[in-house]
């Protein structure tokens, strides 16, 4: 019995058969509309259109599981807004890969346009019929909870399972801590709404778990109160409870945090990178079919301004300058030269309002950004990507590095041409630390909750923030 408890994975896929009953709903009506549909427009299911049918399903996969839409437990409206941003973002690649491939005009406009309605309507249908069927199940008799802890964790814990009706669980009340394990979680500033009764002490959990007869405990404590777990873990064993720790990490800085394992033993993820798996692959596959279309689109605008710098001021068209990426790897940006030619002597200075070094093309260049239109070759080449935090000098980042404690955190990502920093307007020169701080905060934002859609909204949104008072 021994061996079998240690050779077990100590962390599992907290995934449910509803879940995967729900993936297998949304691909048979995806599947069966194509199949109607084509059958009614075409005749006959041909070869085009089962290579798009596979197209298809392999990109939903993907997609879906970025936006985590058989992962997340949210309220049924939110969901309905995940699954639609996620099926929007499925066609845009999907049509963006005909028109790279030629491939667009071969398929009915009309069958594409039907199928896009009809299967957000099909699949929203499947999503609310299992949830409506599910709530009913576990409604019935749903799994009491018992938190331990009344903190920060301890009341985010109880508002979210009270919001999650997947979950099929009810939180009976909150067990305080003794004074000296709690005094590290209580709530700071953070107020998350009314909690679930403090039921009473830690010193009469069992006796609690009895009264209200709970299924499940959280201890929703601090790490450094680990020791009140080991005290309380084998007499719940015989109360037959399901046991969980959620510890408070939170008031660290953390960067794309996770739970996962690695050879069966359990990993608390404090930062990461989220391009991992397919992440990475959607998020290649973005920059390097985005930028491609840019580049022919603006292809005549680049060449304009090159003959412009060329004309306005003598030395070469671009700048080049060493800035610090994804990771620290240090590459050579592209920017078209807005500067006279001159000795910095080594130092790196940002440009002020009014700045004699800024050429008369260059002020225009600066002021619109367009002298950051060169970077898509940085992007094609895989060094940056169209949305990310802008990329500094080299000696800037070390400056910053020095006064903001998470300020590299910003390279657990690729640099991007725009960045959610700049679409709130924390762009140009940066005359204090706070303002740079700022910045920082959203970059550090944008890589916790990056997705495809979040990309796609700030680009759209770089238009109108193009411009601006800090632009010279």
């Amino acid at each position: 019995m021994t061996e079998q408890i240690l050779t077990k994975p100590a962390v599992l896929q907290r995934r449910g058969g509803i879940t995967d009953l729900q993936a297998l709903l949304d691909g048979a009506v995806v599947v069966g509309l194509c199949y109607l549909l084509v059958m009614r427009h075409i005749g006959a299911l041909t070869a085009q259109y089962t290579v798009f049918v596979f197209l298809l399903l392999c990109t939903l996969g993907m997609v879906y599981d970025v936006f985590g839409i058989y992962r997340e437990n949210t309220t049924f409206t939110q969901k309905a807004l995940d699954l639609f941003k996620a099926w929007c973002l499925t066609f845009f690649i999907l049509i963006a890969l005909g028109f790279l491939t030629k491939q667009a005009g071969n398929y009915s406009r009309l069958l594409l346009g039907q199928l896009f309605l009809a299967g957000f309507t099909a699949q929203l249908g499947t999503h609310l019929l299992l949830r409506v069927l599910f709530k009913e199940v576990t409604s019935a008799e749903p799994d009491k909870v018992i938190i331990v802890g009344t903190g920060r964790v301890a009341a985010f814990l109880d508002q979210r399972i009270r919001r999650s009706e997947w979950l099929g669980q009810t939180v009976v009340g909150l067990v305080s801590l003794p004074r000296s394990e709690s005094a590290a979680s209580d709530p700071k500033g953070v107020d998350f709404g009314p909690t679930s009764p403090c039921l009473g002490r830690l010193e009469q959990l069992v006796e609690l778990i009895e009264q209200h007869q709970v299924r499940t405990v959280y201890f929703a404590i601090p790490l450094n109160a680990s020791d009140v777990i080991e005290n309380l873990y084998f007499r719940l064993l015989d109360k037959h409870v399901a046991v969980h720790w959620v510890p408070d990490i939170f008031s660290l800085p953390l960067v794309n945090h996770t739970v996962s394992e690695i050879a069966g033993v359990p990993v608390l993820t404090l930062s990461e990178t989220p391009l991992t798996g397919t992440r990475r692959l959607l998020k290649t596959l973005e920059d390097f079919c985005l930028a491609a279309v840019l580049l022919v689109l603006l292809a005549p605008v680049l060449a304009v301004i090159a003959v412009a710098v060329k004309l306005d001021s003598p030395g070469p068209v671009f700048f080049r300058q060493v800035r610090l990426g994804w990771g620290g790897r240090r590459f050579r940006i592209w920017k078209f030269r807005s500067m006279y030619v001159h000795d910095d002597h080594g130092v790196v200075v940002q440009a002020r309002k009014g700045d004699p070094r800024v050429t008369r093309v260059g002020a225009f260049l600066r002021r619109t950004s367009l002298d950051e239109l060169p970077q898509i070759f940085n992007v094609l080449s895989g060094e940056m990507s169209l949305v990310g935090p802008r990329p500094h000098a080299v000696q800037h980042d070390m400056e910053y590095a020095q006064q903001i404690a998470h300020y590299f955190a910003r390279h657990n990502i690729k640099p991007g041409i725009t960045g959610l920093a700049q679409v709130r307007g924390y762009r140009g020169e940066t005359t204090d630390i706070g303002k740079m701080m700022l910045r920082v905060q959203s970059d550090i934002e944008y890589i916790n909750n990056w997705s495809l859609w979040a990309d796609l909204s700030i680009l759209v949104r770089t238009a109108g923030a193009l411009t601006g008072k800090n632009a010279y």
